[in-house]
């Protein structure tokens, strides 16, 4: 690895730049083109980066616009993204999975004057929401729609728009500095609508170089990454592909979840990021596989697991035999685990979610590295992480390098350091009520153990983070939910879960009323038992469910005879629901949902 000083460098940029001279042939990017995988070299990618860095600036981009980037995870998404920081500009990635009206309210907020978009079918979403925007932007198409007639877009293509900056002479890219904008990184608040993070390129070099801190007993030389996450999403930005970039690894772009585990096998990473539900798929997965197996390939596995789990949770209580045992499965189960994650992993490293203890105890009994870390966009985004040497499965590990991490006195943790977001675009009272005095309020309550590594114990803020890291505001589904007339009062649930539940409680009128009309008599206790009435209630959860996007979506829910009152300790005086007795009361029917 290159002696790159990332706490000296000036931009993300400049940090690339120096690597793409360091790796000049040797291969960068990955995907799959036919069939087979193909790579750009670091020479070819700075080559790619320039043009289009190049282009902006002929399309008039200047130093502090805003450019969008819709693409799914490919090496044009690092092109665009470099280009867009290269010159000067800042980039405002955003989810594939957007609406039109997702984007149209990024589009609006961010005032971004150009977006870049991949596929066809995405291209035509943007075009949906940029017809609606205040001000129209330009559309560079990497795979340009089929237009029967232009909507009244300007619409460049890809190949068109690198060719222009290969001809365009007059440019000068900006001397950018580590307080610049890189990037918007919008997420949602407890409000529901996304806030665009503003993140410097020094916040992201803090967090690159505090990775390389951490992970560096690893060796760190000749890494290869398997790029899952949507690059969207602040997590894979900084881990996925700022990291891997800064310390000259190769990086895979996956074919997508249905492809992961051949692609594993083929791209045989050495470090991956994921989010605790790809872990759980996997673990899944795994055991789906050995109970079909059965008989003694069944007994190895979970013997192997059951030592494993031994060795973890009790060091050094072995007894000789089991000892023996347990080498004999390391090569019999262990390494045959390994290989399905194409036997080389150093780490597997999970954030943007809380990850279940039992699941990371799978994975460490099956002999492969999980690294648990903290964090959120607003710190670019990690906080803290598990190191290679000791890793504490109930904990998120110590703070990051150059972090000042601190427990308030109600129990949150604050943050400072130069990781920390600029503050919210557009949104000043937003960022003032997070950022008080130099320190990010992270709405998570806290402590630290004996050795210095943080626990996260409680949320102070009503965010729900599902297991696939995405935030989700629980008030603005419940909103809907009770608008409905079949609804009175709900509660969604589903943090550190892949889907949401729900708990509702009927509406009172409409109850008496499917009563009377179905010839039954009223009793809420015995109607929310009632498999007719369930499926009654479930058309208001249906209509809700067709205007939300899928990670909103309730999948399923629990109907309860009583209302949250004041009276019961469900709600504050100010009638706002109390999730934590709630949940005392009606927590494990939730989770049975999940059964």
């Amino acid at each position: 690895m290159v002696a790159l000083d990332l706490m000296a460098c000036p931009s993300i940029p400049h940090a690339f730049e120096t690597q793409a001279k360091h790796y000049g042939p040797k291969p960068f990017l990955w995907s799959k083109q036919d069939g087979a995988w193909q790579s750009l070299t670091w020479q070819e990618t700075a080559d790619l980066v320039q043009k289009a860095a190049k282009a902006l600036q002929a399309l008039g981009i200047e130093p502090g616009d805003r450019v969008m980037l819709v693409s799914e995870s490919r090496p044009e998404w690092f092109i665009a993204d470099m280009a867009i920081m290269t010159a000067g500009a800042i980039s405002v990635p955003a989810y594939v999975t957007n609406t039109p009206a997702d984007h149209q309210h990024v589009l609006n907020d961010s005032g971004a004057r150009l977006v870049i978009v991949s596929s066809q079918a995405l291209t035509e979403r943007v075009m949906k929401a940029a017809l609606s925007t205040r001000h129209q932007p330009r559309i560079i198409s990497i795979e340009p729609p089929s237009l029967d007639q232009n909507p009244g877009l300007e619409i460049i293509r890809w190949q068109d728009a690198l060719d222009i900056g290969g001809a365009f002479a007059d440019h000068n890219f900006p001397a950018l500095e580590r307080s610049d904008t890189a990037c918007l990184i919008y997420t949602s608040g407890t409000g529901g609508v996304p806030k665009g993070v503003m993140l410097s390129h020094g916040s992201l070099l803090h967090n690159v170089e505090g990775a390389r801190i951490l992970l560096e007993s690893l060796g760190l030389k000749d890494e290869v990454f398997l790029s899952f996450l949507p690059l969207s999403h602040s997590y894979e930005h900084t881990a996925g592909l700022m990291f891997p970039m800064a310390i000259g690894a190769q990086i895979y772009f996956s074919e997508g979840v249905e492809k992961l585990a051949d692609n594993m096998v083929e791209a045989r990473p050495t470090i991956m990021t994921a989010v605790p539900r790809l872990y759980e798929n996997m673990r899944a997965r795994i055991l789906k596989g050995v109970e079909r197996a059965g008989g003694l390939k069944k007994a190895m596995f979970m013997k192997a697991l059951e030592l494993g789990i031994k060795t973890y949770e009790q060091p050094g209580s072995l007894s000789l035999i089991e000892r023996l045992i347990n080498a004999f499965l390391e090569r019999l189960v262990r390494d045959k685990v390994r290989a399905r994650f194409g036997g080389r992993l150093k780490a597997l490293v999970s954030g943007g979610a809380p990850l279940n203890y039992d699941v990371g105890l799978f994975f460490t009994a099956l002999g492969l590295r999980i690294l648990q870390g903290y964090g959120q966009t607003e710190s670019a985004p990690v906080i803290s992480c598990n190191t290679p040497l000791r890793s504490k499965l109930h904990t998120v590990g110590p703070p990051m390098a150059n972090t000042d991490v601190k427990i308030a006195e109600d129990g949150e943790i604050l943050v400072r350091g130069e990781l920390v977001m600029q503050g919210y675009w557009n949104h000043p009272e937003a960022s003032a009520d997070v950022l008080k005095n130099g320190w990010l309020h992270t709405g998570d309550i806290g402590q630290f153990d004996a050795d210095g590594y943080l626990q996260i114990t409680d949320r102070k803020k009503d965010i729900i983070v599902n297991s696939g890291g995405d935030n989700i505001s629980p008030q603005r589904i419940e909103g809907l939910l009770s608008l409905e007339p079949e609804v009175s009062q709900a509660m969604v649930h589903g943090d550190k879960r892949p889907h949401l539940v729900a708990l509702i409680v009927p509406d009172e009128d409409f109850a008496k009323s499917w009563a009377a009309d179905n010839g039954v008599p009223f009793s809420m206790e015995a109607l929310v038992e009632d498999t007719r009435f369930h499926k009654a209630v479930f058309a208001a959860l249906d209509r809700v469910n067709r205007n939300l996007s899928n990670i909103e979506k309730v999948r399923r829910f629990l109907l309860v005879p009583e209302a949250f009152t004041v009276a019961n300790e469900m709600m504050t005086p100010t009638l706002k629901i109390r999730r934590h007795m709630i949940r005392k009361l009606w927590g494990a029917k939730l989770e049975s949902l999940y059964e």
